[in-house]
């Protein structure tokens, strides 16, 4: 129990930045915009945690999440250019007006009660071939520059790894905040591999967190799909 109690008191820190993180994830799978402060309380944690660590790449990655934490938090309120679909219903015609508006007045109440954006707010969609092709060539980018640094700047052990999980991360990071729906397939990959980066580093809790990350991931992209509409499928132009 000492024991227990001893490594407890050694790694409150970075207990308290799992349990954030776990708590960011479920209200991400719901689709519930208090993700967003959550994540900037859990980025803040994690910033000491991986500078500790010696994950150079990573502890740059908690300055993005908290920069993009605004911009995601307020793309999620306005929609930043796609909207949803009672916001396409209510323009197809006058016929339908009526009960468009019984609807977006009853889905409205619900949602701000929920702590959820308006349907003003963004849609769940699916990103367009072209921007796929530009993300893929800035992960690249952002992967080999980062590996350069910490190999010949830094005193990072893991100089590879962690630049792949912190482009990957970014790359993922940027697409929830547009709510596109295969950032979950993202973080499958970026999951699985920080758990093998922070087993081996000693930061179990991370670990155990990341554990947690890879099957909330399945929930999650189970979870969006469903609340991907029909026409929402097509792919989406990025915000401008």
């Amino acid at each position: 129990m000492d024991f227990v109690i001893s490594w407890i008191s050694d790694n409150y820190i970075e207990i308290f930045g799992a349990v954030a993180g776990i708590v960011y994830v479920f209200l991400e799978i719901r689709q519930k915009i208090w993700l967003w402060p959550v994540g900037l309380a859990t980025s803040a944690v994690y910033i000491y945690v991986f500078f500790t660590g010696k994950l150079y790449a990573d502890m740059s990655l908690q300055v993005y999440y908290l920069i993009i934490s605004v911009a995601g938090w307020y793309w999620w309120v306005k929609g930043a250019g796609r909207r949803t679909q009672g916001t396409r219903h209510r323009e197809q015609g006058a016929v339908n007006k009526a009960a468009d508006n019984y609807i977006e007045g009853a889905v409205q109440n619900d949602q701000i009660a929920d702590g959820l954006p308006s349907p003003e707010g963004l849609g769940v969609g699916s990103v367009d071939r072209k921007t796929s092709v530009f993300l893929a060539i800035t992960f690249l980018l952002l992967f080999f520059t980062m590996w350069l640094v910490l190999d010949k700047i830094t005193d990072s052990p893991v100089p590879g790894w962690d630049s792949f999980i912190t482009a990957l991360s970014i790359i993922a990071t940027w697409m929830l905040a547009r709510k596109f729906i295969e950032h979950w397939y993202l973080w499958l990959i970026v999951n699985a591999a920080a758990m093998i980066l922070f087993l081996s580093r000693g930061l179990y809790p991370t670990t155990a967190l990341y554990a947690v990350y890879f099957i909330m991931s399945f929930t999650g992209l189970k979870e969006w799909k469903k609340t991907l509409p029909h026409e929402e499928a097509r792919p989406h132009p990025p915000a401008p």
